[in-house]
C-alpha cells in the first residue's frame, strides 16, 4: 500500500495499543515511523530494476524479523520518553504497527515475502488496490479525531476508524470471491482453461475488476463491475510470446519475473529487443513492470542490460473511463472496456 495508508495505519494500531498509558501523539508519532519503516527497503539498490522489483518486500517485511525489531525499538522509545516502565506495552504496539504494513501489504497483488527466512514465496492475496481512499480515510479520520478530542472519547474515533477500514479489508475479499465465480462461469462459456486466473481491482475500488487468465501462448483480459449485475465478462484475447518463453526461460531475469508473478508475465520482440512484462498490475497496453532486456544476443549470453519503460494511460481519459466502467457502463476497446468476445 501507499505510504500515507502505511503511517495511517501504524499510528492508529499505535494509539489503540497504548491506549492511556501514554500521551496520544506519541503514540501516533511513532506508531506512524513504525509503519513507514519496511519501505525503506526501496532506496537499496539490487542492481537492476527486476532485482529492485523482486526484493521488495523481502527480508523488511518479513513477519520474523520485525517481530525481533519491536523489542529494541520499544525499549528504544520508552527510554527516550522517560517510560521504561511502559517498555512492554510499547513493544506491542510498535510489533503491532510493523507487522501490519506487510500484513496490508499481503492484501495487494504486487506480493510480500512474510514468511522469510523460511521462503521467498511472494504472498498477495489482491484483493485491494495499492492505493483505496475507502480504506485510508477512516484511518486518518479515526486519528486525526483522537488527536483532536481528548480522552475516551477520542479512542473511540480511532477504534471506529480501525473498525471501519478492517470491515472494508473483508468487504474486499468477498467481492473479490464473488467476481472470481463469475470469472470462472464466463470463462468456461468462452472456452477458456481456467487454471490460471487472477482477479484484481481495478485503481481506487473494490467496484470494478479486472480479470486476467493465462493458457498457454495466449491471455485473456477482460472487466468486470458489481453494477453489471452478474453478466458474463467478455474478453479480448493476446499473444503471449510463447517461443521467446521457450527460448529464454533459463535466463535469470525470466526465471525471476515468471516465479514473482507468478507465471502471468509475457514476452515480446520489439525493435530487436527482448521485452519481459509482468501482467498482474496494469492493463492493455500499459503496464507498472515491464522491461527491456536488450537484444536477444545479450540476454543469451547473460549480458544484458536491463531497463524499465513505464507504461501509464493518460489520467484524462483513463480516470472518466473509469467511473463510467464502475457504474457499469462499456467502454468500447477503450480502458477498462468490453470489447466483444474473441475466440
Amino acid at each position: 500500500m501507499d505510504s500515507l495508508t502505511q503511517i495511517a495505519l501504524g499510528s492508529a494500531v499505535s494509539l489503540a495499543a497504548m491506549g492511556r498509558r501514554t500521551a496520544p501523539w506519541k503514540a501516533v508519532l511513532w506508531g506512524g515511523i513504525a509503519g513507514t519503516l519496511p519501505d525503506l527497503d526501496a532506496l537499496i539498490d539490487h542492481g537492476d530494476p527486476i532485482a529492485d522489483m523482486v526484493l521488495h518486500r523481502a527480508e523488511s517485511h518479513a513477519l520474523l524479523y520485525l517481530s525481533l525489531l519491536a523489542v529494541p525499538l520499544a525499549w528504544a522509545v520508552a527510554r527516550l520518553h522517560g517510560e521504561a516502565g511502559q517498555w512492554k506495552r510499547w513493544a506491542v504496539a510498535l510489533w503491532l504497527a510493523l507487522v501490519t504494513h506487510p500484513l496490508l501489504d499481503w492484501m495487494t497483488v504486487y506480493g510480500t515475502q512474510l514468511l522469510r527466512p523460511f521462503t521467498d514465496h511472494p504472498y498477495g492475496v489482491g484483493s485491494i488496490f495499492i492505493i483505496d481512499p475507502l480504506y485510508t480515510v477512516p484511518l486518518i479520520v479515526g486519528v486525526v479525531a483522537a488527536l483532536a478530542v481528548s480522552g475516551e472519547r477520542g479512542l473511540r474515533w480511532n477504534t471506529v476508524g480501525l473498525l471501519l477500514s478492517t470491515a472494508y479489508l473483508a468487504w474486499s475479499v468477498a467481492a473479490q470471491q464473488h467476481v472470481a465465480k463469475i470469472a470462472d462461469a464466463s470463462l468456461r462459456a468462452f472456452g477458456w482453461p481456467v487454471d490460471r486466473v487472477l482477479v484484481t481491482p481495478t485503481p481506487f475500488n473494490t467496484l470494478a475488476w479486472r480479470v486476467l487468465a493465462v493458457s498457454g501462448d495466449r491471455y485473456a483480459e477482460g472487466f468486470y463491475a458489481l453494477a453489471d449485475g452478474g453478466k458474463p465478462i467478455r474478453f479480448t484475447l493476446h499473444d503471449r510470446g510463447e517461443a521467446l518463453i521457450e527460448r529464454f526461460a533459463a535466463q535469470v531475469p525470466v526465471q525471476r519475473v515468471a516465479g514473482f508473478s507468478h507465471g502471468f508475465y509475457r514476452m515480446r520482440e520489439q525493435s530487436g529487443h527482448v521485452q519481459l512484462t509482468d501482467l498482474r498490475m496494469g492493463q492493455e497496453p500499459f503496464y507498472t513492470f515491464h522491461f527491456d532486456l536488450g537484444t536477444p544476443a545479450q540476454l543469451q549470453s547473460g549480458q544484458a542490460t536491463v531497463t524499465q519503460t513505464w507504461q501509464r494511460p493518460d489520467p484524462a481519459t483513463a480516470l472518466p473511463a473509469l467511473w463510467r466502467r464502475i457504474r457499469g457502463q462499456g467502454g468500447g476497446d477503450g480502458p477498462f472496456g468490453a470489447a466483444a468476445a474473441a475466440r
